[in-house]
C-alpha cells in the first residue's frame, strides 16, 4: 500500500519513486496522442484500479465513481500543468470541475480546491513504527482507492519530489511525466517533439503577426 515514508534520503530526486510512477499512470489514463479513454465508464475505471492495485475483483465500482476518478485526474492534472508553468489548467478530454469535456479547462484554483475536497471525502491514516511512517487509506473500496492516489501524492511532497511531476506543456499533449533535470526546469514531455511543436507554433505566430518582418528574413 502507498505510504509516506520519513527518510528521504532513500530515494534520487532524478529518478521517478514508485508513487510518481502512481500518479503518472493515473493522469495518463486520458485520451490523449490517438490513445483510448480507460476512465470511460465504470467496468474501464474498475479495471484500471485493479490494474494499479488499488482496487480487488470484488471492488464495485459504479458509474458516479468513474465520473469522480475523472474529476480527480483532471484536477492532478492542472496541478501537474502548473509544475510545468502553465498555469490556465485544464487538459483535453477530461469532464473534470469546470471543465464540461474534451478541451475543456480548470483553474489551479478550481483544482486546488477540488484536491481539498477530495483529500476529506477520501482520508488518509498514519501508520507508526520505529522505522518510518505511512499514510494509508482510512477506508476500503473505492474511497480506498482514491486514498492510495493521494497518498502516493502525499509520499511525493514529504520527498520533495512532488514537483517534479508534471504535465507537458504542449496543449495537444499534456502528457504527465516525471523531470529528470537537475534544476526541474523541464516544460515538455519531449524537448525533441513537443518542445520543437510550441518553439515552431511562436515562431509562425510571429511571422504571421508581422509580415514585413517576415519578408525580411
Amino acid at each position: 500500500m502507498v505510504g509516506v515514508v520519513t527518510d528521504q534520503g532513500r530515494h534520487s530526486p532524478l529518478s521517478p519513486p514508485e508513487a510518481a510512477d502512481l500518479v503518472l499512470d493515473f493522469v495518463n489514463t486520458r485520451p490523449i496522442g490517438g490513445r483510448e479513454e480507460r476512465l470511460a465508464d465504470a467496468p474501464a475505471a474498475a479495471r484500471w484500479l485493479r490494474a494499479a492495485g488499488l482496487a480487488h475483483e470484488g471492488t464495485l465500482v459504479t458509474e458516479a465513481d468513474a465520473a469522480a476518478a475523472r474529476e480527480l485526474r483532471q484536477a492532478l492534472v492542472t496541478v501537474l500543468l502548473a509544475h510545468a508553468g502553465e498555469h490556465a489548467g485544464g487538459g483535453p478530454g477530461d469532464g473534470g470541475p469546470g471543465g464540461g469535456g474534451p478541451g475543456g479547462g480548470t483553474t489551479l484554483e478550481e483544482a486546488e480546491a477540488h484536491l481539498r475536497r477530495s483529500g476529506a471525502l477520501y482520508p488518509l491514516s498514519p501508520v507508526v513504527t520505529a522505522h518510518d511512517v505511512r499514510l494509508v487509506p482510512a477506508h476500503g473500496g473505492v474511497p480506498g482507492a482514491f486514498g492510495g492516489l493521494l497518498a502516493a501524492v502525499a509520499e511525493l511532497a514529504r520527498g520533495g519530489l512532488w514537483a517534479r511531476v508534471k504535465a507537458c506543456r504542449n496543449p495537444p499533449c499534456h502528457l504527465g511525466f516525471y523531470d529528470r533535470t537537475r534544476n526541474c526546469s523541464a516544460a515538455y514531455c519531449s524537448p525533441k517533439r513537443c518542445g520543437a511543436q510550441v518553439a515552431m507554433r511562436s515562431y509562425r505566430s510571429r511571422r504571421a503577426a508581422d509580415p514585413a518582418g517576415a519578408a525580411r528574413e
